[in-house]
């Protein structure tokens, strides 16, 4: 998505380690205009899909995920906790993952009365890396018994090979901007 790639050019910023910081629209604060254009975009891309839910994880996820909802006939949007609290009741779905932005793994948590059996679910997360993440949400959807009909994703680092791992699985993985390297001495970003 051209837009997407020329906001992380005019925007982003490559740091040491691999970590493009986007959060001027991204994941601190939000261009609606571009959720929207990027949810019209999966839209497109998954239109012979018939999505039942949409699911992705606390919190850099929600915004693009509900603005993605709107363009799927506004189906629910869920999203994993990464942290338990008294507000979560009843049977949970629960695994663990690794956040290669915090470097620490976490707990994932998906109340059962919001993912179920036969529910089909569109993954949508604002950046893929090594496809920790991802591989939380798809564990929970395999424990509830729904199916992944497609993972979208803001940006994907295709340099770290995550989304060509999930890729050569079968995974139907549309990234609006793939990432093909980052220079943090120059700030310059290639995308494929």
């Amino acid at each position: 998505m051209k837009e997407l790639e020329e906001r992380i050019r005019q925007d982003g910023t490559v740091k040491p380690g691999n970590v493009l910081k986007v959060d001027a629209f991204l994941n601190h604060q939000c261009d609606v205009s571009l959720f929207d254009q990027m949810g019209a975009a999966w839209a497109e891309h998954f239109a012979g899909k018939r999505i039942t839910k949409i699911l992705t994880i606390e919190a850099s996820g929600i915004g693009i995920a509900c603005m993605a909802a709107r363009h799927f006939g506004n189906v629910p949007v869920v999203f994993a906790k990464k942290a338990q609290s008294i507000n979560l009741d009843g049977d949970q779905y629960t695994t663990t993952v690794y956040s290669f932005t915090k470097q620490k793994e976490f707990p994932v948590i998906v109340s059962k009365k919001y993912l179920e059996a036969g529910d089909r679910v569109l993954l949508i997360d604002d950046f893929l890396a090594n496809g920790k993440a991802l591989r939380g949400l798809i564990a929970l959807c395999e424990a509830a018994g729904a199916s992944v009909e497609g993972i979208g994703i803001a940006v994907e680092k295709g340099f770290q090979g995550g989304g060509d791992k999930l890729r050569e699985e079968g995974y139907d993985v549309d990234s609006l901007a793939i990432v093909e390297s980052m220079d943090p001495e120059t700030g310059r970003i290639e995308f494929r």
